[in-house]
């Protein structure tokens, strides 16, 4: 594309040399991925800052450097104020808008965004619809995996992606949408149009600061679903009723609503719930009358996590016979209440849990059904929000009969302090600490006692352990595995 008419997206730029006879093939923010007649666009990271690798960038074949200042390389450079803003622009004009020619469908929310799109892009494929799907866990496009670096990737990974789904006719897309993402932009030129919300509660406050700022982040999912109408293509926000910032989020979009839940009066409403050993059966009232829901998903949490699953695919223009369909046989995701299939006569579940407020739903869960003790393996992430750690310890004392607190992810973080940080002001006494986390799962399992249940939470899906800058191989499911065996 020739460099003049990219650039000419951008409201205002600076560049004193002559750029019609450049051509650009390539967009890259990482100077290691640049070819012969790519534009490299500086962009200030965390640790890193893109403006030092300008020249390198140039050496590797860029022949165009978009900066936020004037640099001493040997190819033009072209100065912008904010150049994460820019190369979303520069993105979606390049990649020619690939979002507009497909169905996306965005999840926000505290808990429940993994579990939800899953649910989504299952009702999808079964009504033989091509689709993708981008998360926490991986992106998929069809039926091939591809790794991911964040829950929401960056600007330039999203829609060269969405460009390569929309050449493999793809038809809709469902994507985890992080407060991270929305408030840094990462999903600017993305056409969403439909929006959920899950839920909120105390998450992530280390960015944020404060709960109106979170809440805020979430919200721009939602406004950003634009202030027209389209008939032809209509765009709806999801909204959790029960939650009680629905009424926030209501006012934050001009698109048509869609409610869920169980205690409040909603579009899409539970009743009559039963839970039973193999999951939970409900009414569900919809505009076009009452679903039976027989659901082999288990807690209160499965619940919400279906009726908004529910309603983005009916907004979709998926038929109730076929979301009822998908939605009595789907088994749920990986690490999200998960049995671990052994032959001891306890339970071993593992889970994602890693806020007070998931914690707490999927220890109240187990108490439905337990009917010996509850043992409960948990720790909290390092150079994270120091403010939940109390609030994760009470709710496991509070919960569980025995709990034990350990590492996960200290980062950079003592494991120690993190611990410490935890007990702190804490009044229950049935809680022991085992710093390292396989033998913090030994412990538990060696424990339990007939129909006890061991709830290990926190990682879930993750086969890691972060320690200082190294990434450690550590998969729950496998280490609870050897101790079973």
């Amino acid at each position: 594309m020739n460099a003049n008419k990219l650039l000419s997206i951008l409201p205002e730029y600076k560049c004193d040399q002559k750029l019609d006879r450049i051509n650009i093939k390539k967009i890259e923010m990482d100077h290691r991925e640049i070819v012969a007649s790519s534009m490299f666009i500086c962009i200030k990271g965390y640790t890193v800052d893109g403006h030092q690798f300008a020249q390198a960038a140039a050496d590797n074949g860029a022949t165009l450097i978009v900066a936020e200042k004037e640099l001493d390389v040997s190819v033009p450079v072209v100065v912008v104020p904010d150049t994460s803003r820019a190369l979303a622009h520069l993105a979606n004009e390049f990649y020619q808008h690939p979002s507009k020619e497909l169905n996306v469908i965005g999840v926000t929310g505290t808990n429940g965004k993994t579990s939800v799109t899953h649910i989504i892009d299952e009702i999808h494929r079964y009504v033989s619809q091509k689709t993708a799907l981008i998360g926490t866990l991986q992106m998929v496009i069809g039926d091939q995996n591809y790794p991911v670096k964040n829950t929401t990737p960056d600007s330039l990974f999203l829609q060269k992606n969405l460009r390569k789904m929309v050449d493999e006719n793809t038809e809709v897309v469902t994507m985890e949408v992080s407060s991270h993402a929305l408030d840094l932009g990462r999903v600017h030129g993305v056409d969403v149009d439909i929006a959920v919300f899950t839920n909120l509660s105390q998450d992530h406050l280390d960015y944020h600061q404060t709960m109106d700022h979170y809440l805020f982040a979430k919200s721009l999912l939602f406004s950003q679903l634009g202030n027209s109408f389209n008939q032809k293509k209509m765009k709806y926000a999801i909204i959790n009723q029960d939650d009680k910032n629905a009424s926030f989020l209501k006012r934050a979009t001009a698109q048509p609503i869609l409610t869920y839940g169980v205690k409040s009066e909603a579009t899409f409403q539970a009743t009559e719930i039963e839970w039973k050993a193999s999951g939970v059966s409900f009414k569900m009232l919809t505009p076009e009358g009452v679903v039976e829901i027989d659901s082999k998903l288990m807690g209160m949490f499965s619940v919400y996590n279906i009726l908004a699953a529910a309603a983005a695919s009916y907004a979709s223009g998926i038929t109730l016979t076929d979301i009822q369909t998908v939605l009595n046989q789907t088994t749920g995701v990986k690490g999200r209440f998960q049995p671990v299939e052994h032959q001891h006569d306890f339970s071993v579940i593992i889970d994602y849990a890693h806020t007070p407020d998931s914690l707490e739903n999927v220890l109240s869960t187990i108490q439905r059904f337990c009917q010996g003790d509850i043992h409960v393996v948990v720790g909290c992430g390092g150079d994270r929000d120091r403010r939940k750690r109390p609030l994760m310890a009470k709710v496991a004392c509070q919960y569980a009969d025995y709990a034990i607190f350990t590492s996960d992810n200290p980062r950079s973080e003592s494991p120690q302090s993190i611990i410490d940080d935890m007990v702190e002001g804490i009044s229950f006494q049935n809680y022991q600490v085992q710093l390292d986390r396989k033998n913090a799962i030994q412990q538990a399992i060696q424990q339990a006692k007939k129909d006890d249940v061991v709830l290990i939470a926190g990682k879930g899906h993750e086969t890691y352990q972060i320690v200082g800058d190294n990434v450690l191989d550590f998969d729950d499911e496998k280490v609870a595995l050897e101790f079973l065996k």
